[in-house]
């Protein structure tokens, strides 16, 4: 089979219902063009803007500091905290786990603080549709309010090594 050249005239003016796609088209990309700042601006969906930087031991300490202050029980060896809500409340990745558990209160607004101690991981909170990166070397600080009462499942949604799987943290809300 043989490439055969286009014909003489293959450029035709468009048609009318060609037009009409190409103007939707062009209607939808503009409405999309300015929506999206006003959502990044106006939107509650932004990940957190408040980011400093930490080093894993100083991240490791502030965690401790709030275990040994907060602590209320204890599931299969990692501790549940049940923090003030008006101090920093700090949450630690590390190859596979999430420390401690957290035992928040329905209504109340938190500052959790999140980092990982040694590689990159992810951080989601199910059912929400919560999602954020957690690097070594920087503190993540994130507002939530809890709405309702519950057992929630923070899960790594990047992968971090053989162990992976397991890496699933606990939240509750009273």
């Amino acid at each position: 089979m043989a490439l055969e050249k286009p014909e003489k005239d293959w450029w035709k003016p468009l048609t009318k219902d060609e037009r009409i796609w190409i103007a939707v088209a062009l209607v939808w990309m503009l409405i999309s063009f300015f929506y999206m700042p006003y959502a990044h601006i106006a939107g509650s969906q932004n990940p957190p803007d408040e980011t400093y930087r930490v080093s894993p031991e100083q991240f490791s300490s502030l965690v401790d500091a709030m275990v040994e202050k907060y602590q209320v029980g204890e599931e299969q060896g990692v501790p549940v905290v049940h923090p003030d809500p008006s101090e920093p409340v700090y949450l630690k990745s590390s190859m596979w786990e999430w420390y401690p558990i957290l035992e928040l209160e329905k209504g109340k607004t938190y500052r959790i603080h999140l980092s990982s101690v040694d590689i990159q991981h992810g951080f989601s909170l199910l059912p929400l549709n919560l999602n954020l990166m957690v690097l070594p070397g920087y503190d993540y600080v994130m507002e939530i309010t809890p709405m309702e009462s519950g057992e929630y499942h923070i899960v790594c949604n990047e992968y971090c090594g053989l162990g992976h799987h397991l890496m699933v943290g606990k939240l509750y809300v009273r």
